[in-house]
């Protein structure tokens, strides 16, 4: 592995050349940095490089990192692991963006500490693509009922969908996923009675996540290859 600023130099070229491929423009696609487990020093390392959303997935952790980085004036947090509803209180303090929403228990904590606060949140709804049962998210076929029910949580700012696509070599199984997602985002968009615009898919990762530009992914959240194997 390189330099953090080298390797995040590669996989934003990387980005961009999926993009054209695809006929998209690379202004649509941000990357998260996904700095679990990593320490502020190599979050901070990215910054410098140019990187500003990062994504943590685990509450104490995340907010022991942005309470250590607040001279990065613009730096964004979003959590991306499964929440416990007890932890709701402790993420609207510091992340912009939460990107593993599921049920409604969850919302309404989320719902219930933003508003006490006198603030909102950006958050995406996390689908099971895959229909792994070692996944979270919810099945396809229960979100658009769930986008409804979303209508309840005024401090919810719905953004899109957000899913973790199968783990495969089979090219095809993991492109299944991603379309999955497309097709899920065109039916939202055509439902009025949902929460949110369902304009953005955070979809794909270190090893997927030009295959997933292809499929419409407009935030893909990258580690490993900036970083090296945890």
């Amino acid at each position: 592995m390189g330099s953090v600023a080298s390797n995040l130099a590669d996989v934003q070229a990387r980005i961009e050349r999926a993009c054209r491929d695809a006929g998209r423009d690379p202004a649509e696609v941000r990357l998260m940095v996904v700095s679990k487990t990593h320490p502020p020093e190599l979050v901070a390392e990215a910054y410098a490089a140019g990187a500003r959303l990062f994504g943590e997935n685990k509450a104490q952790e995340a907010a022991a990192k942005a309470a250590a980085l607040t001279d990065l004036p613009d730096l964004r947090w979003a959590m991306i692991g499964h929440l416990q509803t007890n932890k709701a209180k402790d993420v609207v303090g510091f992340a912009d963006e939460f990107h593993a929403l599921d049920s409604t228990k969850l919302a309404g904590a989320l719902d219930r500490r933003l508003q006490e606060l006198g603030r909102s949140l950006d958050v995406f709804v996390q689908v099971n693509s895959s229909g792994e049962d070692s996944k979270s998210g919810l099945p396809p076929a229960e979100v658009e009922a769930f986008a409804v029910e979303l209508q309840a949580y005024a401090g919810l700012r719905v953004r899109g969908l957000m899913t973790l696509a199968v783990y495969s070599e089979d090219r095809d199984e993991v492109a299944a996923c991603f379309a999955r997602m497309r097709d899920l985002q065109t039916r939202l968009r055509h439902l009025d009675a949902a929460a949110g615009s369902y304009d953005e898919l955070s979809m794909g990762m270190s090893g997927d996540y030009e295959l997933a530009i292809a499929y419409g992914a407009t935030t893909v959240r990258v580690g490993q290859a900036l970083f090296g194997a945890r």
